[in-house]
């Protein structure tokens, strides 16, 4: 029963990383750039979030929307004035540009929200379904279930809508994209703010799950989206929410086996465990397609 309900904890909490991941892919397909600034849209989607449970006293649905709607917005600004110029420029000068706009992020969240840990709203309190000695939480169901809706709702998109195909070009080759007509800056604008708002969602949904959320939380959640992509590989939305599972599954059952203190550690243990020996990925593949 312990390896079933730890199993259990696992995927719920290897679904927040699958959504995380699951955007970031999308930002490393269309933008061409390992990001530092991920983690930083993840907070603020949370905070708008919290914010948005607190003022309508428990509306779930309204805080996810907060959330998404909070980090695309932040994701449209992230576009215009870290990615957008520097696309031409070599891209060790992309990269600082991320890194310098987290530090501010960040330090701007701190500002903004306090330095103190802020927590959640308790939605479902400690109601659950016992099967045995195995028990899922009503908050574990509903973080599921609005995953997997996403995560479906995603992979429709991507696969039977225009934008889905100027995306899958745009992160192929921006130039022939170009020349066949798609609209590369607007396709790149759009999917960033997208993966911006899957980001925030899953802030969300993080404090959710743990009842609290810290505005320095950024740096950890940006990890364990990276750890993610590169689990699942590189270029792959399937393989990066495969990652984000299996990370999560593996992290519970490490914290559950030792402590929780070594929880980041085995994120860091992962990463370098499959860039030694699979750096591609479980699906990854070459480029950074969708």
């Amino acid at each position: 029963m312990f390896f079933l309900q730890q199993l259990i904890n696992g995927i719920t909490q290897g679904s927040m990383y699958a959504l995380m991941a699951v955007g970031y892919s999308i930002i490393l397909g269309v933008v061409g750039l390992v990001t530092f600034v991920h983690g930083e849209v993840i907070v603020y989607g949370a905070f708008a979030g919290f914010y948005a449970l607190l003022i309508s006293r428990g509306n779930a649905f309204l805080a996810l929307l907060s959330g998404f709607a909070a980090s695309w917005v932040l994701g449209t600004v992230i576009d215009r004035i870290c990615y957008r110029p520097f696309r031409e420029a070599a891209r060790e000068t992309a990269l600082i540009a991320t890194i310098g706009l987290s530090i501010t992020l960040r330090s701007s969240a701190q500002v903004i929200f306090g330095t103190q840990q802020k927590f959640m709203p308790d939605m479902f309190g400690n109601r659950f379904l016992a099967f045995g000695e195995v028990r899922i939480t009503y908050t574990q169901l509903f973080v599921l279930s609005t995953v997997m809706f996403l995560c479906i709702l995603l992979q429709q998109l991507v696969t039977n809508t225009k934008f889905g195909v100027a995306l899958r070009a745009v992160s192929m080759d921006k130039k022939a994209a170009a020349l066949l007509g798609v609209d590369v800056n607007r396709a790149v604008l759009l999917g960033n703010a997208l993966a911006c708002g899957l980001g925030g969602i899953s802030g969300v949904l993080l404090g959710m799950y743990y009842n609290a959320i810290h505005p320095l939380m950024g740096a950890a959640m940006a990890m364990k989206a990276f750890t993610s992509t590169v689990f699942g590989g590189l270029g792959s939305i399937a393989g990066a929410a495969i990652g984000g599972f299996l990370l999560g599954i593996f992290e519970n059952f490490g914290v559950a086996l030792l402590s929780s203190g070594y929880r980041d550690i085995f994120t860091f243990l992962i990463l370098v465990i499959v860039l030694l020996l699979r750096p591609s990925g479980i699906m990854g593949r070459k480029g950074a397609e969708l």
